[in-house]
Parts: C-alpha cells; sequence; structure tokens
C-alpha cells in the first residue's frame, strides 16, 4: 500500500490558554520519514495528532493522502494509525504481550469496513506486524507471556509500533522517539521508522537527532522545515475556500458527521487510543491544547 503524502501550509492550533502551534508548513511525498522537532512544549504532539485527524487545526490548509484537514478527518483517522503517544496509546502494564496483541487484533472487528479474517489470516497479519517492528516475541524472558511492564522501553517502543502496523496504516504516528532511551537506542527507533518508509508506509514522528534524509518540520519559528528529498511528491494544497463543497471523491456525510460529534462527546475513530477524550499530558502545557482535541478514541 502506498504511503499518504503530507502537505500543510500555515497550518495552526489555538486552544482556550492561548496558541498550541501556529505557521507550521509541511511537503512530505508517500513513504517519507517526516521528524517534526521543536522544543518541549511547543505543541510537536499536538501538530502530531493534527495530521493524523485527531485534533482540529483552527487555522492554515493541510492534505493527508488526498483527504483535507479539518473536513476530512475521519478519512485520515482511518489511513493512519497511532504507535506509542503516551497518555493515548498506552499498553496495560499488567497484560502479557500475547493479550496486547490479541486484544489489538479483536478490535479490528468493530471497525467500519472490517472485513471477516480466517484464523490463519490474522496470525499471518500478527506475524507480519511483529516482523516489521522487529519484535520476536519468543526472544522475551517469559515469550509472549512477558508482561508489558517487564518489557524494556525498546521492546515496548517496538510492541507498539507493531500493534499500529496490525492495520496496515498509511500513515504511522509516533511520539517521543528516544523518550527513556540511550544515544543507541533511539538510533534503533529511527531506524526502525527508517525502515517502514522503505516498505512505502509514511512515517511522521516527534524527536530529536533524526536521520539525514528525514523531512524536518518545526514548530516553532527559529526551526525551518527541511525540504523533502528530491523526487518526492509534494501534492496540491487545496485552498480553504473549497472547504465548503464536495470535492470530486464526495463528502463522506457519515464520516465527517462522526467528526463533529467528537468534538462534543470526546472519542472518535481510528487507532488504539485509549484514553478517549483526555488530552495528551504535554497538551495542557502547550497552550491548553487538549480543549481543541477532536477525537483520539478507538476504533
Amino acid at each position: 500500500m502506498e504511503g499518504a503524502a503530507i502537505t500543510a501550509e500555515g497550518l495552526g492550533l489555538r486552544g482556550a490558554k492561548g496558541t498550541v502551534f501556529e505557521g507550521v508548513d509541511v511537503a512530505a511525498g508517500p513513504g517519507s520519514l517526516v521528524a517534526v522537532t521543536g522544543p518541549s512544549g511547543s505543541g510537536r504532539t499536538c501538530l502530531l495528532l493534527t495530521l493524523t485527524g485527531r485534533m482540529r487545526p483552527t487555522s492554515g490548509r493541510a492534505e493527508v493522502g488526498g483527504h483535507r484537514l479539518p473536513r476530512h478527518m475521519a478519512a485520515v483517522r482511518r489511513l493512519s494509525a497511532l504507535g506509542p503517544v503516551s497518555g493515548v496509546t498506552d499498553l496495560e502494564p499488567a497484560w502479557t504481550v500475547a493479550e496486547q496483541l490479541r486484544e489489538r487484533a479483536l478490535l479490528r472487528r468493530y471497525r467500519r469496513g472490517w472485513r471477516p479474517e480466517r484464523a490463519a489470516q490474522r496470525r499471518a497479519r500478527v506475524e507480519e506486524a511483529l516482523e516489521r517492528a522487529g519484535l520476536d516475541p519468543d526472544a522475551l524472558p517469559q515469550g509472549p507471556r512477558t508482561r508489558v511492564h517487564d518489557l524494556e522501553r525498546l521492546e515496548a517502543v517496538r510492541l507498539g509500533v507493531a500493534l499500529a502496523l496490525l492495520d496496515r496504516p498509511r500513515l504511522l504516528a509516533v511520539d517521543d522517539v528516544g523518550l527513556k532511551l540511550s544515544d543507541a537506542g533511539r538510533e534503533r527507533v529511527w531506524s526502525l521508522l527508517r525502515g517502514l518508509t522503505e516498505d512505502g508506509t509514511t512515517v511522521l514522528a516527534v524527536g530529536g537527532e533524526p536521520p539525514e534524509d528525514a523531512v524536518l518540520v518545526g514548530t516553532t519559528a527559529r526551526t525551518r522545515p527541511r525540504e523533502a528529498p528530491p523526487g518526492a511528491a509534494a501534492g496540491a494544497v487545496t485552498p480553504d475556500a473549497d472547504a465548503v463543497t464536495p470535492d470530486a471523491e464526495g463528502a463522506d456525510p457519515e464520516a465527517e458527521g462522526a467528526d463533529r460529534g467528537a468534538e462534543a462527546r470526546g472519542p472518535g475513530a481510528g487507532g488504539t487510543d485509549r484514553h478517549a477524550g483526555a488530552a495528551h499530558g504535554a497538551d495542557a502545557a502547550e497552550g491548553g491544547a487538549g480543549d481543541a482535541l477532536a477525537a483520539t478514541g478507538r476504533a
């Protein structure tokens, strides 16, 4: 599956406590590694959630995988998946690795458009996700029965990525690359994410010291975006005025109605988010971004 192109111009988000981020420009083709940089508290996590359709931007223009934001947030959520994002997709500490994988596979049944799978197909999907994430459950201290709280940080990151990959997303988002990891561990995570892009998946990640060929996106005026690698398709950004009329692919009234309802209710589609409607812990420090959270519910 081809990755999702990401484009944005002057993208911004304001919450009840002020500006979270503003003036963000992005130009990344399918299969790019996009690194969100900037100091802590500058809105990095909120930008990640915005570009995956979980938070509604308040200014600027953006398009992800051919879908405009904020008009087609539900469509963007369907093509994207959240890997490790603290406070949103936290793993259950007392569960085993096998239990985490089983629950995530079962949740897929409740997704709109899900097609029934035979047991062999489910196993193959899980094995593929684990292989792409570089996690071998049999190599863990207690095998697949190893509990999450007994995992090393790098192993937990790989598990979180594997869970997200079960949906074979066109866009994978990962927050805080390098959190609680050594320099060597951080490099391994970036290497993992870079490898996923080689398979075609677009990866959007928050963290410092990304690979040289990553597309850099800054959340502060002092951080200039790095251009996409030569040959990467930037895609067109549709003017805001078009948002009031159906586009060529046709509006999705049910999906977009869910978007509007999500603003009032909290939970929405897309991902394995465990704290539906709750802001990421860093969001409160990023100018009240939690107030702008459109949807961080499970599928």
